[in-house]
């Protein structure tokens, strides 16, 4: 009579395996989509319970997976297996066919070996039984192998399969925003327009080139004024935006795979014409809009006096009469508590020039920075004594007011210097009409 148990029912640790074989009952559905019509994993476990029956066979734990066996040591429940097997808990394995426990050679390879150790004394298929036997062993890796054989065929087919496509002038993926896939049968994989948000995604190039609209604009209109939603029923988010302006598609041509350099004119009806893509391009280098995530002294520090958002920062380049180009970085309303905030952007350098007079009304004693002045002044000193071998440099700086070292800091300090000292303080600090105040 067999034992069934299920996933995750095992034997007690450290139990030992006698003579007979205990079995592993594994069911495995592949997620590639060539795989679909293969029995199904409740479909393979009442065939091999059946198998079981006839052969009176003892299973001591059933397990299901669902991930495909293509790459090596991606499967947890496999690897699981493979653990308990290496700890003694069973030793044979019951599954559908040899393509269920691997498609790859890595997994095949300790299949084998545990084989070899005699661990796993034995593997029944449907049809099939493999032992530690030389001729059975090398039939596993044979079925094995061309199980990968056929992985790596199908994978050469459906790039052959996507290059002719392209060379078809037909996207191989899903449509773009301002586009839809062809439903019909005897026109799929033709992209055609989508009448809602193509005259959208067309205003939002013109609005770019001709009004010189950021993509933060953009952002906004799309959102409060439109409620510009995708086909999946989404707001386009700021980078999808960016990658909106920046695709070649829109006017015709796409590259396949990206960054191959593989170039392809599209059957499908252009958007926007050539001359509005280039437009675009050379506002956003213009612009010099950077996209990286980017920490700034004074962000998340201080709030918004009108609306309590918290103050944001950006950075804006001009290029200057000699060649040069300027960077400035401007404070300002995050206006995510009011989107209409009329709060008014203040520069970095009154912004320091403000705080440092502010640091006269503040009580430092009270706040974290009198010993973020004893550490710094510590550290001072061990230069002065361990590198320039220079002695008494603590007495003679004890009395260097903390003013004096904070305004410093704010003014000389790097940007992760001067976030140190801003987070010491208690005091709440606001930004309105290009004012720092201390709020009481």
């Amino acid at each position: 009579m067999h034992n069934t148990v299920e996933t995750s029912t095992q034997l007690a640790q450290g139990t030992p395996v006698s003579d007979s074989v205990k079995y592993c009952l594994y069911a495995r559905k592949s997620t590639e989509s060539e795989e679909r019509q293969v029995l199904s994993i409740d479909s393979q476990i009442k065939e091999m319970l059946q198998l079981a029956e006839r052969e009176n066979l003892e299973i001591v734990c059933m397990k299901r997976e669902s991930h495909s066996a293509k790459n090596t040591g991606q499967r947890p429940v496999f690897n699981e297996i493979l653990n308990e097997i290496r700890l003694g808990k069973y030793n044979g394995i019951l599954t559908w066919a040899p393509d269920r426990i691997s498609r790859n050679a890595g997994d095949l390879g300790q299949v084998v070996d545990l084989m070899d150790g005699g661990v796993l004394k034995e593997i029944r298929t449907y049809g099939q039984t493999f032992t530690n036997n030389p001729n059975e062993k090398f039939l596993l890796m044979i079925l094995g192998s061309q199980a990968k054989l056929e992985n790596d065929n199908r994978g050469v087919n459906v790039k052959r399969g996507l290059r002719a496509r392209c060379e078809m002038g037909l996207w191989p993926g899903m449509a773009p925003v301002g586009y839809l896939n062809q439903k019909q049968i005897d026109k799929r994989c033709q992209i055609i327009i989508d009448p809602d948000r193509a005259p959208i995604v067309r205003q939002m190039f013109e609005k770019v080139a001709y009004d010189k609209w950021s993509g933060r604009k953009i952002y906004h209109w799309l959102k409060f004024e439109l409620n510009f939603k995708s086909v999946g029923n989404h707001n386009l988010a700021l980078s999808n935006i960016y990658r909106t302006l920046q695709n070649p598609f829109y006017y015709g041509e796409f590259e396949y795979p990206k960054g191959s350099g593989s170039w392809y004119k599209g059957k499908h009806e252009p958007i926007v014409t050539k001359e509005l893509f280039t437009k675009v391009q050379e506002q956003l280098k213009r612009d010099n809009i950077v996209r990286q995530s980017k920490e700034f002294a004074f962000t998340k520090l201080m709030t918004c006096g009108l609306c309590g958002s918290g103050i944001s920062a950006e950075e804006k380049y001009k290029q200057l009469k000699d060649g040069t180009t300027a960077k400035y970085i401007y404070y300002g309303c995050g206006r995510s508590k009011d989107r209409y905030c009329k709060n008014k952007y203040l520069r970095e350098e009154e912004l320091v020039n403000q705080l440092i007079k502010l640091m006269d009304e503040i009580d430092l004693e009270k706040s974290g920075v009198r010993a973020k002045f004893e550490d710094e002044l510590k550290r001072f000193n061990k230069f002065y004594c361990k590198v320039l071998g220079i002695s008494g440099r603590k007495e003679k700086h004890r009395d260097i007011d903390i003013k004096t070292y904070v305004k410093y800091v704010l003014g000389e300090g790097s940007s992760e210097e001067k976030r140190v000292l801003m987070n010491c303080f208690k005091t709440t600090l606001v930004v309105e009409h290009k004012r720092v105040q201390v709020r009481q």
